[in-house]
């Protein structure tokens, strides 16, 4: 038996070993993806191919901690159903026997090709980096074609999470770097034939154009064209928090400006957050076969709390978000759930909520719900408080919507906040162990998991003045 086959065999009696207590899990969600066991993280290889969408990702089927990372796949005709498909890729070969690490996919030549960073570590921790790729006919099995790029002068082995386009006849390969002054950096690559790559420089980062110091390293690039600019969706990690901003151990978000790829250069201007909330980070987008640019991100944060999740006595934790659609405003990033989640919606509800320093409970299904709020007229503010362990607070006079949360590490109340002038509608998907708050038709987000105590199942509305607003739920099945 060959070291792929012996780790494939190794995951799937994994599987079957753990299913059942994973499944009892009261925190197993309903409508996202989740690992069927052990740790899920980074989305990989997001793409429509003849018209299916493959989303594969960071997956460590024998613990709940990190490690040497196999590819997992999950395939969807829908972006609603997904199926669980056999593992893409094992860290089985010299070049990648530490770990599978992030990338992408692309269509070329009737075949799937995915490209990866080849992780690999000798005894005593010294690290090597290998840009490699896969390619797959049926998009279900694939065969290593080995390295394809290797780590340029100037930088470290954190060099990784290489995202592949097309433009002008010409392939593009975006990566996450560090300089070896430990600068956080974006970088590109070309080719003419997917197989031989040519460094061409770093494209933006700390301490790189107008940009100061902004973080030791850049992971999970992602170039775009999105409304005429182009758009650079990365995460900084070193970045010291600025009043509401950076609030997590690490960042996700975004540049816009124009990428010239022939000095190469990335002018652009300032760096956004993506979310609002507690557990977002490497998202990745793909554009699919309607034209429509759709991202996922992993729903959680690296070194925030991780090994502490209420999931990991039941053998497994993390999930993604929901599949957003991108499109750009006046230069700002806009995240919608996508139209195919509708299909979910089951026992419609239609409220009329009208307050006065009281409290409101919603009859609504506490676990499964996309619950929608509009035309809100509010004299001070209103809380929106989910089953005793996250709240929801809209300050009207300073413009202020404030995400609070139980934390699960000591149960303490930690807050995230964005400043978003006039609220006119929240649209609120509630899940076993997570919510996600698009704010203004998208305009905003707000991400989390949540640990609710079994048994409270109690979602509010309460208002210190006068309050009357419009409210839709749907049971999401």
């Amino acid at each position: 038996m060959s070291k792929d086959q012996e780790l494939r065999k190794q995951a799937v009696d994994r599987v079957e070993e753990y299913q059942e207590i994973v499944n009892r899990d009261p925190y197993r969600l309903h409508y996202h993806i989740m690992p069927p066991v052990g740790l899920l993280n980074d989305p990989n290889g997001f793409i429509q191919w003849k018209g299916v969408y493959h989303l594969f990702y960071q997956w460590l089927p024998f613990k709940t901690g990190h490690g040497a990372k196999f590819w997992g796949h999950y395939s969807s005709e829908d972006l609603v159903h997904w199926r669980h498909e056999e593992i893409a890729l094992t860290p089985s070969d010299w070049f990648d026997k530490n770990g599978c690490y992030s990338g992408s996919a692309i269509a070329d030549n009737d075949q799937l090709h995915v490209f990866y960073t080849g992780n690999v570590k000798d005894a005593e921790g010294n690290r090597e980096t290998y840009q490699c790729l896969a390619v797959s006919k049926d998009g279900i099995s694939f065969e290593k074609k080995g390295v394809v790029a290797r780590l340029p002068e100037g930088y470290t082995p954190h060099f990784r999470d290489p995202k592949v386009w097309k433009k002008d006849g010409h392939w593009y390969m975006v990566l996450g770097a560090q300089t070896e002054r430990l600068e956080g950096r974006a970088v590109l690559f070309t080719s003419e034939n997917l197989e031989d790559w040519t460094f061409l420089g770093d494209i933006a980062g700390s301490n790189k154009g107008s940009l100061g110091e902004f973080g030791y390293m850049w992971e999970c690039p992602d170039m775009m064209p999105l409304g005429g600019k182009d758009v650079l969706i990365v995460c900084p990690q070193g970045l010291k928090a600025e009043g509401f901003r950076y609030q997590n151990v690490y960042q996700s978000g975004y540049f816009v400006g124009q990428l010239d790829d022939q000095k190469p250069e990335f002018n652009h201007g300032e760096f956004e957050e993506l979310d609002r909330g507690f557990d977002f980070y490497a998202p990745q987008t793909t554009e699919d076969e309607s034209g429509r640019r759709i991202l996922f991100a992993w729903m959680g944060v690296p070194d925030q709390g991780e090994e502490s999740h209420p999931t990991i006595p039941n053998h497994w934790v993390h999930c993604m978000t929901l599949p957003r659609e991108l499109t750009l405003q006046n230069d700002k990033l806009i995240q919608k759930p996508v139209k195919e989640l509708r299909a979910l919606r089951q026992n419609e509800q239609n409220f009329e909520i009208s307050l006065s320093q009281a409290a409101e409970k919603l009859n609504i299904d506490h676990e499964k719900t996309e619950l929608f709020l509009s035309s809100p007229k509010v004299e001070e503010g209103f809380e929106l408080s989910f089953r005793g362990a996250a709240r929801l607070i809209y300050r009207k006079e300073d413009g202020v919507l404030t995400l609070e949360r139980n934390s699960y590490l000591d149960e303490r109340v930690e807050s995230r906040h964005c400043k978003i002038g006039e609220l006119k509608e929240l649209d609120i998907f509630l899940d076993a162990s997570s919510i996600e708050i698009f704010v203004n038709d998208g305009e905003e987000v707000f991400t989390a998991r949540y640990f609710p105590y079994p048994g409270n199942n109690d979602v509010l509305v309460s208002s210190r003045k006068n309050l009357s607003l419009n409210m839709t739920s749907w049971t999401m099945k």
